[in-house]
């Protein structure tokens, strides 16, 4: 099983989404960050089964039904999660 490891980016982005489901859709709010989490969670020990990524070397999974994709990569005992994007972002030039 791997760990799961978030970067600044990725942390940032979800607190981003708290706040703004918190602001303007109160009663989704905690139930979207909980489902990301968990979504987040699922890859320790299904790592692939995220498409395969936009940029190299990484992955992309969709959380269906809610319009988000968690980008990350799949190192030796790691996930490394870059960015949680909402799909009507532009994000591409976001992620290094």
């Amino acid at each position: 099983m791997r760990r799961i490891r978030w970067s600044p980016a990725a942390a940032n982005d979800l607190e981003h989404i708290r706040n703004y489901l918190r602001d303007n859709h109160p009663t989704l709010s905690q139930s979207t960050i909980r489902n990301l989490y968990a979504a987040a969670r699922s890859l320790k020990t299904s790592s692939y089964r995220g498409r395969p990524g936009k940029k190299e070397n990484t992955r992309e999974l969709v959380v269906a039904p809610m319009p988000y994709i968690i980008v990350y990569a799949v190192e030796a005992e790691i996930v490394q999660i870059f960015r949680v994007i909402h799909t009507s972002q532009d994000w591409q030039g976001a992620i290094s």
